[in-house]
C-alpha cells in the first residue's frame, strides 16, 4: 500500500512536499476566497454561443427554459466535479485515466485534440475579431482575428496561469456586469420568472431545450480543469471539498449568466419577427439595442460579447494545451519511469499553443475546409459522452478511495448525461452527414 500511494504521489507531481505542505481552508469564507479555477471555468465555459442559444430560446418560447438552464449547470457541474475529484483524490490527470481504460481512449484524445485545435482556433479568433470589428471598422476582420489569436498567445507563453487567471476575472466581471445589467432593463414578472421553472416542453422546442441543456458550460476545457487545480497548489485529496465549492461557484456563475441572456430574448425580443442566428446575432441585438436605449447601449453590449468571446480564447489557450502536453508525455512514458507535472514551458504544451494560434490562420482567408468540418463535428460530437462515461468508469474503480468514490446521485446524474449526449450527439451526425 506504501509504495502504491508514493507511485501516485511521484506521477503527478514534481517536489511534491511544498504542495502537500499547504493547508486547505478549513471554513467557508476562506474557500471563498481561494476560489479562481471555478472562475477560469465558468470564463472559458461560457462563450458566445451559450448567449446567442439562451437569446433565441427566449425571443422564441419566452421564460418557459429557466429550469433546462438549471437542468445543464447541475450535469455540468458533476461533470467538473468529477474531473476535478479524479485529480485529487487518484492523483492521476484525466489523461492517464484515459491511457488506464485503454491505449484506444488515449488515441481518440490525440486525434480529436488535433482537428479540434484547428478548427477551433480559428472559430474563436473569427467570433472575438466580429465584436471588435463592429466597433473599429477601421481594419480587416481577419486582421482583428489574427490580433486576437497572437494576444491569447503572448499571454498565455509568458504570463503563466496566475496572470491569466486575473485577465479572466476581469474579463468575466466586465461580462457578467454588462449582461446582467442589460438584463435588469426587462426584468419579467416575479410570476412569469418563476413559471420558468416549471418543467415543460412546448411542441416544437424538444431539440433546442436539449440543446440548451447539453450546451450549458464548455465542452473539452472541462477535462483540463484538474492542471489548474494543480496551478492552485490544490493536491491530494484533502482539497476535494475547496474543489466542490469552486465547482459549484463556477456554475452558478455559468446559470446566472444564460439565464440573463434568456431574459433579454424574452422581454426584449418575444413575439417579433427578428431572427438571431449564429455570432452575427449578437451584433445584430446589439444595434437593436442601440437603437431602442440609445448608442451608449449598443457598445457596452458588444463590450460584453469581445469579453465573452476573448475570455473564452483564452482559457481554451491556457488550458486545453495542458491536455496535450499530459498526451505526449503519457505516449512516451516508460513503464515504472518518474513522471513529471506537465508544466506551460513543456515543447509539447507550446507547440499545441502554437497550433492553436498560427496555423488556422489559413481558415481566415479559405474558409472551413468541409471535409475537416465534418471530421470535426463526428468527433465533437462524441466528446461530452466519452468523458461522462470515462468518469463513471474510473471513479467507480478501486483507483479511488472508498469515501470518495461515485455516489448513487453522481451515477444517476452521470448516466443521464450519457444517455443525453449520445442523443445530442446522434443527432447532429445526422445533421452532418445526410443535410
Amino acid at each position: 500500500m506504501e509504495t502504491h500511494t508514493s507511485e501516485r504521489v511521484a506521477a503527478t507531481t514534481v517536489e511534491a512536499a511544498p504542495d502537500y505542505l499547504l493547508t486547505p481552508p478549513e471554513t467557508m469564507g476562506q474557500r471563498l476566497k481561494k476560489v479562481g479555477p471555478g472562475i477560469v471555468v465558468a470564463a472559458t465555459g461560457v462563450g458566445t454561443a451559450d448567449l446567442i442559444t439562451s437569446i433565441v430560446i427566449g425571443t422564441q418560447f419566452g421564460m418557459t427554459f429557466i429550469w433546462a438552464i438549471l437542468v445543464g449547470s447541475i450535469l455540468k457541474y458533476f461533470l467538473n466535479e468529477g474531473v476535478g475529484r479524479w485529480h485529487l483524490a487518484s492523483e492521476r490527470t484525466m489523461v492517464q485515466g484515459w491511457q488506464q481504460l485503454g491505449k484506444w481512449a488515449t488515441g481518440y484524445f490525440g486525434v480529436y485534440s488535433i482537428l479540434w485545435g484547428f478548427v477551433y482556433g480559428a472559430t474563436a479568433a473569427s467570433t472575438c475579431a466580429m465584436a471588435l470589428y463592429a466597433v473599429f471598422p477601421v481594419i480587416p476582420l481577419w486582421a482583428w482575428a489574427a490580433i486576437h489569436a497572437v494576444a491569447g498567445f503572448l499571454l498565455v507563453w509568458f504570463g503563466k496561469y496566475h496572470v491569466v487567471e486575473k485577465v479572466m476575472t476581469v474579463l468575466i466581471g466586465i461580462m457578467f456586469l454588462t449582461i446582467i445589467g442589460t438584463a435588469l432593463l426587462f426584468l419579467p414578472s416575479f410570476g412569469e420568472f418563476m413559471s420558468g421553472f416549471v418543467p415543460r416542453v412546448p411542441d416544437g422546442s424538444f431539440m433546442l431545450m436539449m440543446g440548451l441543456i447539453g450546451g450549458v458550460g464548455g465542452t473539452i476545457t472541462m477535462a483540463s480543469y484538474g492542471y489548474w487545480l494543480a496551478e492552485k497548489k490544490w493536491s491530494g485529496p484533502k482539497w476535494v471539498s475547496t474543489m466542490r465549492l469552486d465547482s459549484k461557484v463556477a456554475y452558478t456563475l455559468t446559470a446566472i449568466f444564460t439565464i440573463a441572456g434568456l431574459v433579454i430574448g424574452a422581454q426584449f425580443l418575444f413575439g417579433t419577427d427578428v431572427n438571431l442566428r449564429g455570432d452575427q446575432g449578437l451584433i445584430d441585438l446589439a444595434g437593436l439595442l442601440g437603437q431602442e436605449f440609445g448608442e451608449p447601449m449598443k457598445w457596452v453590449f458588444l463590450v460584453a460579447f469581445w469579453s465573452a468571446a476573448f475570455s473564452s480564447l483564452l482559457g481554451v489557450w491556457n488550458g486545453v494545451p495542458y491536455l496535450f502536453a499530459d498526451f505526449v508525455q503519457t505516449i512516451r512514458q516508460k513503464k515504472d519511469a518518474p513522471r513529471k507535472q506537465v508544466q506551460e514551458t513543456d515543447k509539447a504544451y507550446r507547440f499545441f499553443l502554437f497550433w492553436l494560434t498560427f496555423p488556422p490562420m489559413i481558415l481566415y482567408f479559405f474558409g472551413k475546409p468541409v471535409e475537416l468540418v465534418i471530421l470535426y463535428g463526428a468527433l465533437g460530437s462524441l466528446f461530452m459522452p466519452f468523458l461522462a462515461i470515462s468518469l463513471l468508469v474510473l471513479l467507480n474503480s478501486k483507483k479511488i478511495d472508498q469515501p470518495l468514490r461515485n455516489k448513487t446521485l453522481p451515477n444517476v446524474v452521470l448516466v443521464a448525461c450519457v444517455a443525453m449526449f449520445v442523443y445530442l450527439g446522434g443527432s447532429e451526425l445526422i445533421n452532418i452527414l445526410f443535410k
